[in-house]
């Protein structure tokens, strides 16, 4: 009698551990398919929701997703890396290739949940899409503060990073207001980026066009050319336009090439006598964040707001 209660009982527990189990593992399967529709500039992806497998193509999304706290498994090389990234450079981060070259082959082997590109790796969306769901974040340059935004609170939602997101654009928004405040009664401004020896200016609407666009600086020169390599000037362009402030991008030195320094270039008769150059209103903005990240990650953009809050401050 009490064996067969025994084993009855045994029976009974096996059961109920089994259906236990079963629903364990149902329950499993349903979070592994569970997916996120994920709207970007080729339109919408479905991707696994809080995907643990992460491949990264893009430093400026690089650089929010870290902000966020999210680490990816796989980063691109770079020859230099701002300091806010240069964990990255860890031999336990996959390195997936260039930003211009994936390597397809590493990428494959990760078996990524997901892949994220952007500008300089955005046209390998493509191919990338047949290896796994693939997002393409690009920015707007004649948005650049709404984009950023918007590339925050997707990848925030895709993590479970709500709270992070909230309070970091709010930071933002705020610093935002107070730079525009700053910039009111600064005068006027140039950017120009350096590089092998050259020049070019940018302007309202153009790839660092969100100073004058959203942080409210002055431009000086107005109708430059908007194309991604901006307008080639010379220094006498710079005497001629005399503006109040030059905020100076030197590419050379961001991309860790040998050559002459924009300012060593700049320091000339020509430049000398403006306005910017006798008031000590040269700014040599961030290269890293400008140039290669395109103040387009939430803590670049952040930190580029900053410096040039703190330079309007002093040049008072």
């Amino acid at each position: 009698m009490n064996n067969g209660k025994q084993a009855g009982a045994a029976r009974r527990w096996a059961t109920r551990a089994g259906v236990a189990l079963a629903l364990s593992a149902a329950a499993a399967v349903c979070a592994a398919q569970s997916t996120t529709p994920v709207k970007h500039a080729r339109g919408e992806t479905a991707v696994p929701s809080n995907p643990s497998k992460t491949i990264v193509l893009d430093l400026a999304v690089l650089d929010t997703l870290h902000t966020l706290g999210v680490d990816p498994v796989g980063v691109p090389s770079a020859a230099k890396l701002p300091p806010q990234l240069s964990q990255f450079a860890d031999k336990r981060y996959l390195k997936a290739g260039t930003m211009f070259e994936p390597n397809y082959e590493v990428i494959h082997a990760a078996a990524p949940q997901v892949i994220f590109v952007a500008g300089r790796s955005a046209p390998k969306y493509d191919e990338l899409s047949k290896i796994a769901p693939t997002v393409d974040l690009t920015v707007d340059a004649k948005d650049l503060v709404g984009s950023v935004r918007r590339n925050t609170e997707t990848l925030a939602a895709l993590y479970g990073k709500a709270s992070e997101a909230k309070e970091k654009l709010a930071a933002l928004d705020a610093s935002i207001a107070s730079l525009k405040g700053k910039a009111a009664n600064a005068g006027t401004a140039l950017i120009v980026l350096t590089t092998g020896g050259k020049m070019s200016a940018y302007g309202p609407g153009s790839r660092f066009g969100v100073i004058h666009d959203a942080f409210g600086v002055k431009p000086a020169a107005t109708g430059l050319n908007v194309s991604n390599h901006g307008q080639a000037i010379s220094f006498e362009f710079i005497a001629q336009t005399d503006p109040d402030w030059l905020f100076v991008i030197d590419r050379d030195a961001a991309i860790g090439r040998e050559g002459v320094s924009a300012q060593r270039m700049l320091d000339n008769e020509l430049v000398r006598p403006t306005k910017a150059w006798k008031n000590q209103r040269v700014v040599y903005l961030n290269g890293f964040n400008w140039y290669l990240l395109g103040s387009a990650g939430l803590t670049a953009m952040q930190q580029n707001v900053d410096q040039i809050a703190a330079a309007l401050s002093q040049g008072k």
